[in-house]
């Protein structure tokens, strides 16, 4: 016991992981549009290979809900025997990125973007379960399942097996809910499994005519990618989704460890390893044709929550995957389809940012915009694509706020005009700063203080000096431009210290 002083612990804690992973592994594989066991088959790679390797120390990997609109999108447009040379070639896309250490700058992405990522995410996975739920199929667009919905529910209302099938799911989403006020002895049981187990029962016990997890076996689904497989790379369309892969894998992952790192005392996540792991796990992924992995806050909560110390919690509880789909696979044709949507539904509920929106939009209602944007652009246009806008956005939002510009002007009557500029004078706000110049009467003289510049871009100190060029020309009072005190440098030039002139900007470059 000396060589693993927490074996009890970790013991403990993987077997919590393991009832947490049973569900939402075959439940995120059933709305992939693969069969469940591929989803088993990530949760064990997950385990097994991601849980033995260096860089965040109890977060732990597996299919995640954050994924699913993107690996269904992927499968529709290029079936399931290309999932595993996609899947492949982003796990190779994430261990480059490890190596090359770009694992530490995805902390620099915009919280805003993910929360909106996940909170469009979140809503397309809401929409399109509630018609698993109800044994339907539902459309393929992310606005077209939210605009369907209605017409939905008015034909699950004439359809006995459809209004069957969705008790089941609004069942399941109750007892997930409800688990949390049971003793503290149930909690035990995870409440997504409990929900599964009691539909279950329930289905059978009633004979409810509702669809089952089809089952294929262990060894049936796995198909490493074939040559046929290969051949998609030659096509552009598909590394668009490889690039998405690889991203959205790697932010959800180390925006989880971040979050997972404020939960224990452990050893601190090293991102550019993490990054390593993630791509190890997914490119194992990738040539056994399975899902596509990210570290899941969801099994690491659970984990750290059940006491775990050390890597061995995770690494075992893809050894109790392991066992259970080789040992009972027949199990899974028992669970009810919409109880596996009910677990989705609740867990894409949770993927909204209420609060944060919230927050946001008292204090920053710029980043409340660009999720709000990002998450919109997901559920109209694509993950991807969407985003990519809220990026762009959030590019856009800093470089305007980089570019603040103060502009006072001082008029006493008697003697010259004084106008003050302080802040960022760059190209984004060069209307702003010759609208409040030409503003100015030309048969006065002005006082342009410059001091208070932190920067000044080519495009401002050009514009300045054409003018004060034109406002002093013989028919106009003179322009006085003082720039003492102000920054040595200044983009390609500086504002040099201590020097005023008339008629022009001097020692700009």
């Amino acid at each position: 016991m000396s060589k693993f002083p927490h074996l009890r612990q970790d013991f403990a804690a993987s077997i919590v992981v393991f009832l947490v992973a049973v569900p939402l592994c075959v439940g995120v594989a059933v709305a992939s549009g693969v069969p469940a066991e591929l989803g088993l088959v990530t949760g064990i790679v997950g385990g097994l290979v991601t849980g033995l390797l260096p860089g965040s120390s109890l977060q732990v990997s597996g299919p995640a809900a954050g994924l699913t609109v993107l690996v269904f999108e992927a499968v529709s447009e290029f079936g399931v025997s290309a999932l595993g040379v996609i899947v492949l070639m982003a796990g190779l896309l994430q261990l480059a990125m490890g190596f090359l250490r770009i694992g530490r700058w995805f902390r620099a992405i915009s919280v805003s973007v993910v929360e909106g990522m996940l909170c469009g995410i979140g809503l397309v996975i809401i929409a399109g379960q509630i018609y698993a739920a109800a044994g339907m199929k539902a459309p393929e667009a992310g606005i077209g399942k939210i605009v369907g919905l209605p017409g939905a529910f008015a034909d699950a209302l004439g359809s006995t097996k459809a209004l069957a099938s969705l008790a089941i799911g609004a069942g399941t989403i109750a007892v997930i809910v409800l688990w949390k006020k049971t003793p503290k002895k149930a909690q035990t049981v995870p409440g997504a499994l409990a929900a599964v187990l009691l539909a279950t029962v329930v289905s059978l016990a009633f004979g409810l005519p509702v669809a089952t997890v089809e089952v294929e076996g262990l060894l049936g689904v796995i198909q490493p990618p074939g040559l046929d497989a290969f051949g998609e790379l030659a096509g552009p369309a598909i590394w668009g989704t490889i690039i998405a892969f690889a991203l959205i894998a790697s932010a959800e992952s180390l925006f989880s460890a971040a979050a997972v790192d404020r939960m224990h005392d452990a050893p601190r996540t090293q991102y550019d390893k993490e990054m390593i792991a993630q791509g190890g796990g997914n490119t194992v992924c990738g040539l056994l044709g399975a899902l596509p992995m990210t570290a899941v806050i969801v099994r690491s909560s659970a984990n750290v929550s059940a006491g775990a110390k050390t890597k061995a919690s995770r690494v075992l509880h893809g050894v109790w995957l392991l066992l259970f789909a080789a040992a009972l696979p027949s199990a899974l044709a028992l669970i009810p389809l919409p109880a596996l949507a009910g677990i989705l539904v609740h867990a894409g509920w949770k993927l909204i940012p209420f609060r944060q929106v919230a927050g946001l939009w008292r204090s920053h209602r710029g980043e409340a915009l660009i999720l709000v944007v990002t998450a919109v652009s997901i559920v109209v246009v694509n993950m991807f694509e969407g985003v990519l806008i809220g990026l762009a956005l959030a590019v856009v939002k800093t470089a305007w706020e980089a570019s603040h510009l103060k502009t006072e002007v001082i008029d006493k009557g008697a003697g010259p005009i004084q106008v003050y500029l302080s802040g960022n004078a760059t190209f984004l706000r060069l209307p702003k700063i010759l609208d409040n110049l030409e503003a100015l009467p030309r048969d006065h003289p002005i006082e342009v203080d410059l001091s208070g510049l932190h920067h000044l871009d080519h495009a401002c100190r050009t514009a300045l000096e054409n003018w004060a060029q034109r406002h002093s020309a013989p028919d106009t009072e003179p322009v006085k431009v003082t720039t003492t005190h102000a920054p040595a440098r200044a983009d390609d030039g500086a504002v040099g210290p201590d020097s005023s002139s008339s008629g022009r900007v001097r020692n700009l470059g």
